[in-house]
């Protein structure tokens, strides 16, 4: 199985911790995650997903698909939406099935500490799924693929 090797970049925040981001590309477009190992499930903000998603689904296809509806993440505004490609490193997702919420209070926060703006977060889903490494030292991420 091969591997991509994935820069990562460390953010302080205001000394009360830190986020490391990874870059993701959607329509060959340079994008930000942040890279959250206790998120079960990757999630993207909602006017993200407006922008390049495609296939929006309904809330009844929400509440028929069981994996989105037992997620800690859906709510009556989770909307869901498929990413023709989702590009991470060398690895390609295709047809990705993305779960989006607003992360403005995110963003807002960010921004006020001087980050930049982030698509979303690259959770357990993906992680699990490409036995993800993290190496804090060397600030890498690897993922099999």
């Amino acid at each position: 199985m091969p591997n991509t090797i994935i820069p990562l970049t460390l953010i302080n925040l205001n000394d009360d911790g830190f986020h490391l981001l990874v870059e993701i590309v959607v329509y060959r477009e340079k994008h930000l995650v942040v890279l959250d190992t206790g998120a079960s499930r990757s999630v993207f903000d909602i006017t993200f997903t407006d922008q390049f998603a495609i296939k929006p689904l309904t809330d009844d296809d929400l509440v028929a698909d069981e994996n989105f509806a037992t997620t800690l993440f859906s709510t009556s505004n989770t909307v869901v939406a498929t990413f023709p490609q989702l590009k991470i490193g060398r690895m390609v997702l295709s047809e990705y099935a993305a779960v989006a919420l607003d992360l403005s209070s995110v963003n807002e926060a960010y921004e006020q500490l001087g980050h930049p703006k982030v698509a979303g977060i690259l959770g357990g889903d993906i992680l699990f799924k490409h036995a993800a490494k993290i190496d804090y030292k060397r600030l890498k991420l690897i993922l099999s693929y």
